[in-house]
């Protein structure tokens, strides 16, 4: 346990970083190559054609609360992944401040995040 010199509990918010880490790496192992195989391979080669599937329909999928859930899971989350490996990795090579790496990956992963959630609101309007 960390403890001040006071010998109180010092608070530490590391689980949740490792917690938006962890959901990262599933999403990015389970989703991401998913996202991948149907939107840039089998869709456009025409495999899987969704044949029923209208611009209007389409437009509500992808504008609705599927899409906020895609946008969610296949790009929020694993941008804190990569987040967390990248402070780590820097942690490991010692290299700059430790509260300057969390504010740079960490920031720079919600910077992203707002940046894609603002394109589905844009979107929507």
């Amino acid at each position: 346990m960390n403890k001040t010199t006071s010998g109180s509990l010092k608070r530490s918010d590391e689980p949740i970083w490792w917690g938006l880490f962890s959901a990262g790496g599933v999403c990015f192992a389970m989703f991401v190559p998913a996202a991948i195989l149907f939107i840039a391979l089998l869709i456009p080669a025409g495999i899987m054609a969704p044949e029923s599937l209208s611009f209007e329909r389409a437009r509500s999928m992808v504008f609705g609360l599927p899409g906020l859930i895609f946008i969610g899971v296949v790009i929020c989350l694993p941008l804190f992944h990569a987040a967390h490996r990248i402070r780590h990795g820097l942690h490991d090579l010692k290299l700059g401040k430790e509260h300057l790496n969390k504010l740079a990956t960490y920031g720079s992963a919600a910077l992203l995040s707002v940046m894609a959630l603002l394109g589905f609101v844009i979107g929507i309007l």
